[in-house]
């Protein structure tokens, strides 16, 4: 036999054994490029809320920071309308490729029983909880009720009168108002409903005599609170909120046990890639753990709530019930 032909033999059946393996790993090469270069270009954060809301604030502050850590621009984007409807359904419908994200919002768990919107948080990919706080109600500063028995007797003493406002109809601060009047036997029709974009909006009409009351989280009031147009007579919560210690809750007002809250957190559309997910996921328990994350909230008064995508889909299941109990005690609920 020839050497060199019995030699190319044994080489020839190493390349062929030898090649399979090559393709194997050169694909893991491909899949871990693949991983690490997410994100490549910039991201879109959907914001279903009016600029200069505290949904809207809340947003651009979890964007800057997110920015750092993923090593892309976040860009933040309004979509309002509908009640926070068009935003919501522009993050749901966006390509689950991880690029276009949102802030969800407590309205998500309230558009189904309210027959605005099919939607809910089944048909997003949940990402991280980043904030609580409860609903509270202010008056103008000067003209307003001193507390919330004299609002609760102008209402009766002259039902449709007093109007109130603090987003759309049938959303979060309309069923906060809904609920505690009917928690009180008073028809809703005695405080009428205005609808509006959202806390700044509504504030705006307070100040212009417009309305009588906003209902809002503590927060988006601060800054017409802090220049004396406006002022707070009860907070929606189980119990004082140690920031605001002054402030009365419904039960110690008028001995109704009532509370509300909102909740706003970060979701993309449903069906994104488990390692997209992961990476936001990461990222986004960085931000919010980040000090300076908690710095920028305190500054405005937002409370901190975290919880990853498991216990926010937990937090938003939980939400979808209680918000459901609350719709149907109202008379809300479709």
């Amino acid at each position: 036999m020839n050497i060199e032909t019995s030699t190319r033999k044994p080489m020839a059946l190493r390349r062929r054994l030898l090649w399979p393996l090559a393709a194997l790993l050169t694909a893991a090469g491909l899949s871990s490029t693949a991983l690490a270069a997410y994100p490549d270009r910039p991201i879109t954060l959907i914001v279903p809320w009016a600029a200069g809301g505290g949904t809207d604030a809340t947003g651009r502050f979890v964007a800057t920071l997110l920015e750092r850590e993923l090593k892309q621009p976040v860009n933040v984007v309004n979509r309002t309308g509908g009640g926070g409807i068009v935003g919501h359904t522009e993050i749901s419908n966006a390509k689950p490729d991880g690029y276009t994200i949102g802030v969800v919002t407590t309205e998500l768990s309230l558009y189904r029983w309210l027959g605005t919107s099919q939607l809910t948080y089944a048909n997003y990919t949940p990402l991280v909880l980043y904030n609580t706080d409860p609903v509270a109600i202010h008056v103008q500063a000067e003209k307003g009720p001193k507390n919330l028995n004299e609002l609760i007797s102008a209402v009766k003493a002259k039902p449709g009168v007093m109007k109130a406002s603090g987003a759309n109809l049938g959303g979060l601060a309309h069923l906060s108002v809904a609920g505690l009047l009917t928690s009180m036997n008073i028809p809703l029709a005695s405080m009428p409903w205005v609808p509006s974009e959202g806390a700044t909006p509504s504030l705006q009409l307070l100040a212009s005599d417009a309305i009588e009351v906003v209902a809002t989280t503590m927060p988006e009031a601060q800054t017409m609170v802090d220049a004396k147009r406006a002022r707070t007579l009860v907070i929606m919560a189980s119990k004082r909120d140690p920031v605001y210690p002054d402030v009365l809750t419904v039960k110690e007002a008028v001995g109704v046990d009532w509370s509300l809250g909102a909740w706003r957190g970060i979701a993309g559309p449903k069906g994104m890639p488990a390692d997209v997910t992961t990476r936001l996921a990461n990222a986004l328990r960085k931000v919010v753990n980040d000090p300076e994350f908690k710095k920028l909230m305190d500054s405005r008064k937002f409370g901190v709530e975290f919880a990853d995508p498991a216990g926010f889909v937990s937090y938003l299941q939980t939400a979808q019930e209680r918000f459901g109990v609350a719709a149907k005690a109202a008379g809300l609920a479709k």
